[in-house]
This record gives C-alpha cells, structure tokens and sequence, in this order.
C-alpha cells in the first residue's frame, strides 16, 4: 500500500516553484558583461530584475560604472556619482561617494590607456626571489636565480 500511494505521488506534477537564484548567480549576472550571458542567465536575470525595481535601478548604474571603466573615459564619474546619489540605494550610495571624495585621482586613473601591470608582476617576482633567498646568499646567487626564472 505504501508502495503504491508514493508512486501516486511521485507521478504527480510538481507545484514547487523553481529555486531563486542565489547571491553569487546574480552577483555574476549583474558584473558580467551581458554579451557573455547565456539565454538561461539572461531569461534568470530577467526575472529577478522585474520583481525588484531597486535592484533594476542598480544593475543599470553597475553597467554604466562598467563601461566608465572598460572605455577608460575620464570625465563622465561626476555625473554617474549624481545619478548614484538620486537613487539613494545604500551600497552604491556610500560608494560613489567615497570616489567623490578623491575624484582627481579617480578621473586620473581612469584617463590614460595604459597600465603597469606587467612591471607590478615583474617586480613582485623578484621579492619573491629575494625572500626566498633572505640570509642564505650573496649578490651573485641572487642574481643567478632570477636570470634562471
């Protein structure tokens, strides 16, 4: 009898509704760039942005901040700063304000084309190195490990 009702059961549709994603899905969904989303990501994204309108609200100013930093453009962060700031949504308040309070050094780091990305691991190699060798040898034996590497 068991058997049988739990087959019963088992046979029936399922009136569960579907998981809600969790925070590090949408954390995803929101910093990725939505050309690299998936159907499944865009429809889920979708989904959970037309039941929040806050969280619509910023995912739009995360995208905008997002495109300030890939196209590198120095001027616009006042005036994405001032839009933060009408929206009062906590988190992204409390942020755009900290980048006013140092807005020379945003805009200049976010001005020029270039990075020293390449120099920073170099020389982080070579600390790395010197520590390792820290107290066991001399000028020459440092050397010789960082040409080797």
């Amino acid at each position: 009898m068991v058997r049988a009702n739990i087959a019963t059961v088992r046979r029936a549709p399922s009136t569960a509704l579907p998981r809600p994603p969790t925070v590090r899905q949408l954390t995803g969904w929101l910093t990725r760039h939505p050309t690299t989303l998936t159907e499944e990501d865009q429809d889920g994204l979708q989904s959970v942005l037309a039941r929040c309108p806050d969280l619509d609200t910023a995912a739009g100013h995360v995208r905008d901040f997002g495109e300030i930093l890939t196209d590198r453009l120095g001027s616009p962060p006042p005036t994405w700063i001032d839009a933060v700031d009408a929206s009062q949504l906590p988190g992204l308040t409390g942020f755009a304000l900290h980048l006013l309070r140092d807005l020379d050094a945003v805009t200049a780091g976010l001005t020029p084309d270039w990075n020293s990305g390449s120099i920073e691991g170099a020389v982080n190699r070579l600390k790395k190195i010197k520590r390792q060798l820290y107290g066991r040898a001399g000028f020459e034996v440092l050397r010789k490990m960082i040409l080797l590497q």
